[in-house]
């Protein structure tokens, strides 16, 4: 079944320029680019984009991190691309992910990971729409 899915490559990676590989990696597994912006995330936006999180002890420091510097933001297109996505990703962990993951090759550490994917496709859907409104 065709899904779209939200990708995020975040702000360390961004400024360590790995955005055009992990771009390529992305076409190359596949995946449609349906749409895809780069800037700088306002607080509020991070606030509501991990909502999900605000009861967390992590939660301020996801904020600061997710709102220190640019991001590009990918409306991803593919048969599976939830489940596919997640699988390219990798272990939220990157000492814990798998060889070939843009985790494994791009993350740092378990707040500092590369990238975010949406983690089912009704989330994928509200996360689509906080970032490109309903039509992704």
């Amino acid at each position: 079944m065709m899904e779209q899915t939200l990708a995020i490559i975040k702000p360390d990676t961004v400024t360590e320029k790995h955005t055009g590989k992990i771009i390529d990696i992305i076409e190359q597994a596949g995946f449609t680019i349906d749409r895809m912006e780069k800037g700088l995330l306002k607080k509020e936006h991070a606030e509501q984009f991990y909502s999900v999180h605000k009861d967390k002890p992590f939660f301020n420091e996801l904020i600061e991190y997710i709102t220190s510097g640019p991001i590009m933001v990918l409306a991803l297109r593919k048969e599976n691309a939830v489940t596919d996505w997640r699988k390219l990703m990798g272990a939220t962990d990157p000492a814990q992910a798998e060889e070939g993951t843009l985790r494994k090759l791009y993350g740092k550490n378990i707040s500092s990971n590369a990238v975010h994917g949406s983690d089912s496709v009704e989330n994928a859907k509200i996360e689509l729409g906080l970032f490109f409104g309903t039509q992704a």
